[in-house]
């Protein structure tokens, strides 16, 4: 027994001490941490239970059976996060480089089936260099199991991949079938072939960082959802996110103590709308003064900055806030912005959290740019996205909301639950000056006319009270009840219950 105990203790020993103390120094010289390092920073203290620990590799080809480590490039096993269940995964570079062999892929996939079976969510932390080359076929088949895992899962269970090193080929595909990708900065890239690849295909010489940099992904492709600056700062947004969830699409919202209270009125939100209807403001400060304690944790902060997309709560229960953001483009619906709210929308629906639209919209964005770049399909996704969406819909018109984009920023008509203007709203087909040039063009020659019929215009339709009329916006609020009022409507439908037709799924415009 003391032996079988003292061979435990060695094998143990070996597996925590990875591919060894030199490539684990190199690890931390690069401002890294370990994969086991960054299980710890992440998980509560003491919580994780590992699995697996002793696999290895069964390759002999190249002389592979010369060289085995314990674990095999990848620690599997659960724990909590403020005693909340997950399921975590976190690639050990300093074992072979951090590669896909066929042992390693079956331990991600046994924990990816336990997640899924006990509905928990599922983080993977990612510093790996593709397929083990010298597996071949074996490694590649190791990677689309755990790519129909991904795609099994979604949707019921909340997916995480946290980018925290160089990750190409099938590293970079099962992250791309996850919720959320974030990076960490200037030691994490993405791409599918490596800069030297891309240099022999192409002739083009690029390096890592422009290839697939934090930059890039989270400004220009959209990939990544979010960067920081090192790994401890990623973990512990991690955690702060995963407060924000539930556990599975059946789980309940997560709700923690709220210290605010709602009745109080804001008078400051009175003044956030300029006089000047084409002044801009921060929609920021009313997402930040709505939700408990000013706590936001926002979504592609640095992509399609025009629509601002993220987590808060309001009574202490998670909310998803969509808002155009008047600071960029106008608040303006482009492509980007379109997909970026869709996916959030749809995220938000699959776990049956609220979602609370802020809308200032002048429309979407003209010009050949946008129509060669599938304008009409993307701004689709959007509408599509509200249009499904079951969960309680809250949509609060700050200032404007004209043409199709008034339709699609969750609209009554696309079953917003309930919909609140400002008195500052302005809800019409256009803008004052384009619309007078349409209806009076007989008039364009004379300014005075123009002037009148623009007056005329104003009055009748830029205001929140023709939609009012009709029954399409349920109430015209004071700025400063806000809160109030919305955490008043999220309370009673809290019970909300609306199903869609039965279907195999939907057919969304890809």
């Amino acid at each position: 027994m003391k032996e079988v105990l003292h061979e435990l203790e060695r094998r143990r020993a070996s597996a925590r001490a990875g591919g060894g103390k030199a490539r684990i120094d190199a690890q931390h010289a690069k401002g890294k941490l370990t994969a086991r390092e960054r299980i710890e920073a992440f998980l509560d203290a003491g919580s994780f239970e590992e699995f697996d620990m002793f696999v290895e590799h069964r390759s002999t080809d190249f002389g592979m059976e010369k060289t085995k480590y314990s674990g095999d490039g990848v620690v599997t096993g659960w724990g909590t996060v403020n005693g909340r269940t997950v399921f975590v995964f976190a690639k050990d570079f300093t074992v072979f480089g951090g590669s896909l062999s066929e042992a390693h892929a079956e331990k991600i996939v046994k924990v990816q089936d336990m997640a899924l079976k006990n509905r928990a969510p599922i983080i993977g932390f990612y510093d790996a260099g593709g397929a083990r080359i010298q597996e071949g076929v074996a490694a590649l088949g190791g990677y689309a199991e755990v790519f129909q895992r991904n795609v099994l899962a979604s949707g019921v269970i909340p997916q995480i991949s946290v980018i925290m090193g160089p990750c190409a080929g099938g590293d970079v595909y099962s992250p791309a079938m996850t919720d959320f990708i974030f990076m960490v900065r200037d030691t994490s890239y993405m791409f599918v072939t490596g800069p030297d690849v891309v240099k022999t295909v192409t002739n083009e010489t690029v390096t890592a960082e422009e290839l697939g940099g934090a930059f890039v992904h989270t400004t220009k492709s959209s990939i990544a959802d979010g960067a920081y600056d090192n790994d401890v700062e990623a973990l512990l947004q991690m955690r702060r996110l995963i407060d924000f969830l539930p556990q599975s699409n059946t789980g309940p919202l997560p709700e923690v103590e709220s210290f605010q209270g709602v009745d109080e009125p804001d008078h400051s939100l009175d003044r956030l709308i300029p006089d000047n209807a084409n002044k801009p403001y921060d929609i920021r400060e009313l997402i930040l003064k709505t939700a408990d304690e000013g706590d936001f944790f926002e979504i592609q902060q640095s992509f399609a900055r025009n629509i601002v997309t993220g987590f808060g709560r309001i009574e202490g229960r998670t909310v998803g806030f969509v808002a155009n953001q008047p600071m960029v483009l106008a608040g303006v619906l482009d492509s980007d912005a379109s997909r970026k709210a869709a996916r959030f929308v749809r995220f938000c629906d699959c776990f049956s959290i609220p979602i609370v639209t802020f809308v200032d919209v002048p429309g979407f964005l003209p010009g050949t740019s946008q129509e060669y770049g599938g304008l009409i399909k993307h701004g689709a996704k959007l509408l599509f996205a509200y249009a499904e969406a079951t969960v309680p819909k809250i949509t609060v018109i700050t200032r404007k909301a004209f043409g199709g984009a008034y339709d699609v920023m969750a609209s009554k008509h696309l079953r917003g639950d309930i919909n609140y203007a400002w008195p500052t709203a302005q809800i019409a087909v256009m803008g004052a000056k384009g619309a007078v040039e349409i209806i009076f063009r007989k008039d364009i020659d004379d300014p005075d006319k123009i002037a009148a019929h623009t007056k005329m215009y104003e009055e009748r339709f830029l205001s929140p009270f023709v939609a009012a009329e009709r029954g399409y916006v349920d109430e015209v609020i004071m700025p400063h009840f806000t809160r109030r009022r919305v955490a008043r409507a999220l309370r009673m439908l809290r019970n909300k219950d609306l199903a869609n037709p039965w279907k195999k799924h939907d057919n969304i415009p890809l």
